[in-house]
């Protein structure tokens, strides 16, 4: 979810090959629009399938929405970018290709540094199998083009990253202050005990993992709410409260099929780090977007 114009926009996958975007005065009514069908996937080609967790940007004054997809096969999923043909985030798109990302990936979001310098993030493996998840980042040309080598960010080396599975996923940048945190989903999305956890970039070069320090979990299942994860950060209407949207599971059981999303007003704490709490019991958050499968 993003907040542009005086209206929140929110994009989501819908049955592996179409995009949407709904739209809404307030986070809490974002449900009530049905959305409007901005793309849809070729019948062939290697983004004809699997379209997962489409994200919404406004870079250089045109809106793009960067999404994984693959041909059927699962080993093939890549990054891809589609550019909205004219001024409105919700009009027809065209596909501008995938981005190079030196093997399988998801998940890609945009990290742009207060001197315009940008770079892409993303979940990708470390070889040609799957069994883990990495962070990468690289650097951008420009909104198309990714213009050098990744870089492994971080990988699921905590016991809170691997359950299941070692996964380190969902990208989410948030800043404030000149500092950069990255926030991400660990362990097996399909689980209960999905999570949050958080990278802090405070000075140097960004493509030095070295500047980054991992805390985490930072926002985890309780007795009443479960797998909590794939964040997204937006201000309130008066732009003065900050709100966390996540989804979250129905149930304990594994699987992908229960999941919806919800919004929660988050703190910042004395040393200047976000401080999520716990997730809100499921009758008491805000529950923005009905569920929808594979949507988030």
């Amino acid at each position: 979810m993003i907040f542009h114009g005086g209206f929140y926009y929110y994009c989501e996958a819908r049955n592996r090959r179409h995009i949407y975007i709904r739209r809404s005065r307030t986070i809490a009514t974002i449900g009530e629009d049905p959305g409007v069908r901005v793309w849809s996937a070729p019948p062939g080609g290697g983004n004809s399938d699997n379209i997962w967790a489409p994200e919404l940007h406004l870079l250089d004054g045109r809106w793009f929405i960067y999404y994984a997809a693959d041909d059927g096969r699962n080993e093939n999923h890549r990054m891809w970018v589609i550019e909205a043909v004219g001024s409105d985030p919700r009009g027809r798109y065209e596909c501008r290709g995938s981005l190079e990302t030196g093997g399988w990936a998801i998940d890609g979001t945009v990290l742009t540094l207060d001197d315009s310098r940008r770079y892409f993030i993303w979940s990708g493996w470390p070889g040609r199998k799957n069994g883990q998840q990495n962070l990468y980042i690289a650097p951008m040309r420009d909104p198309l083009t990714i213009s050098g080598a990744r870089v492994c960010l971080t990988t699921p080396d905590r016991p809170w990253e691997r359950v299941a599975m070692p996964i380190c996923e969902g990208p989410q940048v948030l800043k404030r202050n000149g500092d950069i945190f990255v926030v991400y989903s660990a362990s097996g999305s399909w689980t209960p005990d999905y999570c949050l956890g958080m990278l802090h970039h405070r000075s140097g070069d960004v493509l030095n993992p070295a500047t980054w320090t991992k805390h985490g979990p930072v926002f985890k299942k309780t007795d009443q709410v479960w797998g909590v994860g794939h964040c997204s950060f937006v201000k309130s209407l008066c732009q003065t409260e900050d709100w966390i949207i996540y989804h979250s599971k129905s149930s304990r059981k594994q699987g992908w099929e229960d999941r919806d999303v919800h919004a929660k007003r988050f703190a910042w704490s004395s040393d200047g780090f976000p401080d999520f709490g716990e997730p809100l019991p499921r009758t008491l958050s805000t529950k923005p977007v009905r569920p929808v499968p594979m949507a988030a």
